[in-house]
């Protein structure tokens, strides 16, 4: 079969079931149906006006970076807000965190996210932009600048794309391998603006290894000083929120949350990377 012709027949809703079906095979039918069911969302009050519902995978994920004696933290692509109100609610005391969304649209909800749920000593503490993240490491100043980068990179979020008719009429493999060129871009960006001796997490809420391990390989392959490292829970949220963390399976590179196993938290996945401290 062609390649033009196979990426047609691969299109569509029964496209993505084959596709998805050929990477997790008998564990596909009872994973599609936890994906189109409810998600695990947790409530996580950080002593704000308001409290944040998000899926308990992201909050599993942001508790894996590790943040104490980090001075400054980056949120590269922040929006909504769930994870960058984590990360603060953990964070020192002295330190700071910069949490970016390069949409417009996007930043003023991840603003009214900060404002509305997060206390106002914590709030004085996070400064919010709107840039191209990948494009942020080559403003000079942001060069080796975060002691602890988060990126939650834009992928395929199949969850979202089996609630929409619309999206899942129009999937096709080829959007994998575009977010996968996007994710590299803002990884490689991330990875240049991480200080010596300090922790990148790299994550999306995609299924497909070419967007997680995947992009995550390339990075080890590119840099002989990223070293990948058990992301263990870093942080003790008990107090902001109820009910515990679900696990993760391990992959190559890192660990995923699938919500067919853990309740309906994720998909999730997550990989921590350290850059070693020059000799």
């Amino acid at each position: 079969m062609k390649q033009k012709d196979r990426i047609k027949k691969l299109s569509g809703a029964d496209g993505f079931d084959s596709y998805y079906r050929e990477i997790y095979g008998e564990r596909w039918d009872g994973l599609k149906n936890a994906l189109s069911g409810e998600a695990d969302h947790m409530e996580f009050n950080a002593g704000g006006a308001s409290p944040y519902f998000l899926d308990s995978g992201s909050i599993r994920c942001a508790v894996s970076l590790p943040l104490s004696g980090a001075e400054r933290i980056l949120d590269m692509c922040a929006a909504p807000g769930g994870k960058t109100i984590v990360i603060a609610s953990c964070m020192d005391v002295g330190a700071t965190l910069l949490s970016n969304e390069r949409s417009p649209e996007r930043k003023a909800r991840l603003v009214r996210s900060c404002d509305s749920c997060l206390p106002g000593d914590v709030r004085s503490r996070v400064e919010i932009c709107c840039k191209d993240g990948a494009k942020m490491c080559l403003s000079k100043e942001n060069e080796g600048a975060f002691d602890r980068i988060l990126l939650d990179a834009p992928c395929s979020s199949e969850r979202h794309v089996l609630a929409d008719p619309k999206y899942l009429g129009e999937w096709s493999p080829s959007r994998i391998k575009t977010l996968a060129v996007a994710q590299w871009s803002l990884l490689s960006s991330a990875y240049r603006m991480l200080a010596p001796g300090g922790y990148l997490l790299y994550s999306t809420c995609a299924l497909a290894a070419e967007e997680n391990d995947g992009v995550v390989s390339r990075l080890v392959r590119k840099f002989p000083d990223a070293r990948i490292v058990p992301p263990a829970v870093s942080s003790d949220v008990s107090g902001f929120c109820s009910g515990a963390l679900p696990d993760a399976e391990k992959t190559e590179f890192g660990f995923h949350v699938l919500p067919d196993a853990q309740g309906g938290a994720g998909p999730l996945f997550f990989s921590l990377i350290y850059k070693n401290e020059m000799d």
